[in-house]
């Protein structure tokens, strides 16, 4: 019997860009460990500490993300080797996409108290909320107001 579908373990041959994404950062703890990157946390213990995941657990999500060249491993200590973890720039490129899954989470999910953390624009000074905007004229964007055409790197269709 033949399989129809996408695997879990193929998403990186997904011709879908969301899918090649996933691949790299969507199991339950990757998001996490990235959150504490951008919160400047950089050795493995501040990590294993921050989280309460299982050391091996944290070791492969490190690894994984450190072969995708999302993380570097930078060594900061030569007797007895000691290493940390610093985002790259393609590391640093998620920030907008962790950044809008904290405002959708604390729009949704926060409670009466409101927001645990704010997120302040240093260059006005004011706190924010993440917007998507066009890239060509700056106009927010929403979900209604997007239509979506096959890319160059669509996979084509046989005909039928």
């Amino acid at each position: 019997m033949e399989r129809s579908g996408m695997r879990w373990d193929d998403l990186d041959r997904e011709a879908c860009s969301l899918a090649r994404a996933l691949a790299v950062v969507g199991d339950r703890w990757t998001l996490l460990v990235l959150r504490e990157a951008f919160l400047r946390v950089r050795r493995f213990d501040e990590f294993a500490a921050r989280l309460g995941i299982a050391r091996r657990v944290l070791a492969a999500r490190l690894a994984h993300l450190t072969a995708e060249g999302v993380l570097e491993k930078v060594q900061y200590e030569a007797r007895p080797p000691r290493y940390e973890y610093r985002l790259t720039e393609k590391g640093l490129a998620l920030y907008p996409v962790i950044l809008s899954l904290v405002h959708w989470g604390d729009a949704h999910y926060a409670g009466r108290a409101g927001p645990p953390l704010l997120h302040r624009h240093r260059a006005c000074g004011h706190d924010f909320r993440s917007v998507l905007a066009c890239s060509v004229c700056g106009e927010a964007v929403e979900a209604r107001g997007v239509e979506v055409r096959p890319g160059p790197g669509a996979r084509r269709r046989r005909p039928a």
